[in-house]
């Protein structure tokens, strides 16, 4: 089938914790793919909040346990190598995909509908409930290797599976469209950074709340105008004021971008990094007629589409550092310290 090693380098997550986890070990067995699956040699791969959130058990929504700390509120299964975000090229292909793909170079969908053969549902999401890419070689149904012909270097590609998918995602579902008023929580982040390209590239004007020192840098991405995190936002925007949230934050100020919102208008949700529990007035909701609407798994066209934009252009990559894969701890540290704009991505 191959002639690649038979062991390869690959980063494992040995359980719930700290830094001391994530264990980087070189005699790791690869990976065979099965007949509907491919074998992808791992070029890039980048570093998200959901990485660390899983190594914490963030995702249990009970006090000390670590039974439901993944996105499908299910046990992981250790050891697991993490890594959601994959730019890489098809090694070799399971009996029942086409040789032709050998060599393709390809994004992985982070949102995983068919594993071993079998439709998951619901999905599963890689480098969570099943491997990743934070190794040499990663394994994945051929429907979710998505072929990408562009001039962008595998850093750069690497930088967009989960973020700019999340961030599609998002827009899709509140179904942003030109002309649409639209307010960025988290503006600099991976998933922030990437909603006020794509937000921008369908025609919406968008407002991004952020630090000043990344003001600029977001205006030079498409936010129409920035806004300080700690600013008042029914004084600065205006009640009633925008279509629609795109929210990374959540936190104590949930309840004033229900307050900027138009009537009718759409607040769609895919991170909490201010804290998960809000406060929540029920007469705002349903006075105003507006729209709740959470989101992780992604649309069926979700990734396909951003494959589109990404080749024709309508979005640019935006990455802070990378680091070789031996560096991942030290990735991770700087991640947190949530001091860059764009992403941070280990080249394999």
């Amino acid at each position: 089938m191959t002639d690649n090693p038979t062991t390869m380098r690959a980063v494992l997550l040995t359980g719930h914790g700290g830094m001391e986890k994530l264990v980087l070990r070189k005699d790791v067995a690869e990976p065979v793919p099965g007949p509907r699956d491919v074998l992808v040699k791992v070029a890039a791969a980048g570093i998200n909040n959901t990485d660390i959130n899983t190594r914490i058990a963030w995702y249990s929504k009970r006090a000390g346990a670590r039974e439901d700390a993944s996105w499908s509120g299910q046990a992981l299964r250790f050891p697991r190598i993490q890594g959601i975000d994959v730019c890489g090229r098809i090694a070799a292909v399971g009996r029942e995909v086409s040789t032709d793909r050998i060599g393709e170079r390809i994004l992985i969908e982070p949102c995983i509908r068919e594993a071993n053969g079998v439709v998951l549902d619901p999905p599963w999401f890689f480098g969570s409930e099943c491997d990743g890419g934070f190794a040499e070689y990663t394994v994945v149904a051929a429907r979710h290797a998505h072929s990408i012909k562009s001039d962008l270097s595998d850093l750069e590609l690497a930088s967009f599976p989960c973020s700019y998918s999340t961030a599609e995602n998002m827009l899709t579902k509140a179904r942003v469209t030109s002309g649409d008023r639209v307010l960025v929580t988290g503006a600099s982040g991976g998933v922030g950074s990437a909603a006020v390209q794509l937000a921008n590239a369908r025609g919406a004007r968008v407002w991004a709340m952020t630090t000043p020192a990344k003001s600029a840098m977001l205006r030079q991405l498409g936010a129409a105008e920035t806004i300080p995190r700690d600013a008042d936002l029914v004084a600065t925007l205006g009640a009633n004021s925008m279509d629609v949230v795109i929210d990374l934050v959540a936190g104590e100020a949930f309840p004033r971008y229900l307050e900027v919102l138009r009537p009718h208008g759409r607040y769609a949700v895919a991170g909490a990094i201010a804290g998960p529990h809000v406060a929540l007035d029920v007469r705002t909701l349903y006075l105003k007629d507006l729209r709740l609407i959470g989101c992780t798994i992604l649309e069926p066209d979700v990734f396909a589409n951003l494959i589109t934009r990404i080749e024709r252009g309508d979005v640019a990559p935006v990455v802070f550092r990378s680091f070789p894969l031996e560096e991942i701890r030290e990735a991770q540290t700087l991640f947190l310290e949530k001091r860059h704009v764009g992403k941070l991505v280990l080249t394999i």
